[in-house]
This record gives structure tokens, sequence and C-alpha cells, in this order.
């Protein structure tokens, strides 16, 4: 495939041939400060809240690249608020089976149609806050197994699409504990699982030069509102945190089944 950086290495040039600047680069921009004030509140949303429209503007393949690289600047951002609050036994083998999927899901990533896998991104995001919407919460315990089995399917989502949130927050929203819990679980989930996507990215030669770039220029503000959105986490009610992190993602899953 024309473009990919194969095991890490660039391209001659140090800048794509292409243009960046453009109207797709701007809107992108727009959803990039949205993302983060959410990825900061509430400590997840945000690649749910890019990967629909960045798809729609970049292409699936680049989607999920461009999101794991920006997610990796705020993960540390917010990781080391967030380590002492998170439940370990339960994060770590859900991790770890999310991490042993990936490869499946870069598989996926790579076969499957762009315009299906498109629309697939937004009903899955808005089949996620249909069910956070009903009320159902999860009243017994977390099992190993169904965490195992929680962190398979994740991982294979978020190397084909970038979201591997859906099952683990339907998991540990619907669950009894605490807003403040909760946030630690998800960035401290998400901080491992980072890790292991990029390194499967770069050995199937998905890290493309121009997504590098794109990434270069939207993390920026996208950590400069994840620390804003952490800043209004404080002063926030844990209802007010649900219902922000709820409608928001429902705008942005109609738009790309709407769009």
């Amino acid at each position: 495939m024309q473009g990919l950086v194969r095991r890490g290495m660039f391209a001659d040039s140090l800048l794509p041939e292409m243009s960046l600047f453009d109207t797709n680069l701007a809107i992108a921009g727009a959803v990039t400060v949205v993302a983060g004030l959410m990825r900061g509140f509430a400590g997840f949303g945000s690649a749910m809240a890019m990967a629909p429209v960045f798809a729609i503007l970049f292409g699936p393949a680049e989607m999920v690249v461009l999101v794991m690289l920006m997610e990796l600047g705020v993960t540390v951002q917010l990781v080391p608020g967030a380590v002492r609050d998170a439940q370990w036994r339960f994060v770590g083998p859900m991790s770890l089976a999310a991490g042993l999927a990936m490869p499946l899901g870069s598989y996926v990533l790579l076969t499957i149609d762009p315009a299906l896998l498109s629309r697939l991104v937004a009903a899955v995001v808005l089949a996620f806050v249909l069910f956070l919407i009903s009320g159902w919460r999860y009243a017994g315990e977390k099992k190993l197994s169904i965490t195992l089995g929680l962190g398979l399917v994740s991982g294979t989502m978020m190397a084909t699409t970038s979201m591997g949130g859906p099952p683990v927050l339907t998991y540990m929203l619907a669950g009894q504990d605490k807003a403040r819990t909760n946030r630690a679980n998800i960035i401290c989930y998400f901080g491992v699982t980072e890790i292991f996507l990029l390194a499967v990215m770069f050995t199937a030669g998905l890290v493309g030069e121009t997504g590098v770039w794109r990434a270069v220029i939207l993390t920026p503000p996208f950590m400069f509102a994840a620390w804003l959105g952490s800043r209004l986490f404080r002063e926030s009610s844990e209802r007010l945190y649900r219902r922000v992190a709820l409608a928001f993602l429902a705008v942005v899953a109609l738009y790309g089944l709407l769009r």
C-alpha cells in the first residue's frame, strides 16, 4: 500500500507532498477540541467522538492511526492522576486480553470495505449510548471470565475502528462504582492498551507519514482541551458527568449515520 511507513521508517521528504491545511483539517480541528474536552472531563469519549468524523474525512485506516497517536499524548497527561484510584486487578487482565486480540482487528481493518466500516463505527457508538440511556446497571461482581471476554472484544474493535471503549465502558459505567473510580479505570485501561495498539500498528505497516503529521498538528489543541476538561470534572456532579458524555456521543453517532 502506497504511503505506508514500514517498520517505523518515514519517507525521505520531511513533509508529505499533499497539503495538510485544508477544509478537512479545519473540521477535524473543531471536532478535536470538543473531543479533548470530553476526554478530560469524562475520561473517555474522545475516540468515539473523533472516529466517525475522521473516518469520513481521512478514511478508516488513517483514522485509527490518527486517533491512536493523539490519544497517546493525552493519556500521558491524565494517567499520573488516575493510577492511585484505578482497580488494577480489574484493569490489568482486561488490558492484556485486549492486546492479544489486536492483530485480528488490524487484519479486519485492512480487508473490510471503508464505507461500511465508517457507518459501523457510528452505529456502535449510537448503540452504546442507547444502552446506557436505558438505565440498566450491572449489579454483579466483575468476574474474571467476563473481564477477559470483554477485553478480547475491545482489543479487536480498537484495532479495527480505534474504538475499544463501548464493550468495557458499558461494563464499567453500568456498575455501582463511583464516577471517580470509573474515570480512573478507563484512563488506565486506555493507557495500557494504546501501547499495545501502537506496536501492532507499526508492525502491520499502518502508520502513514501524512497521518503522523496530522497528529502532530492536532495533538496540542487536543491536549489543551483535555486539560481544561479535567478541571471542569472537579466541579461537576456525577449526574452531569453522565449526561454530558452521552449527549455528546449521541450527536456524533447520528452525524456518522445520517450524513
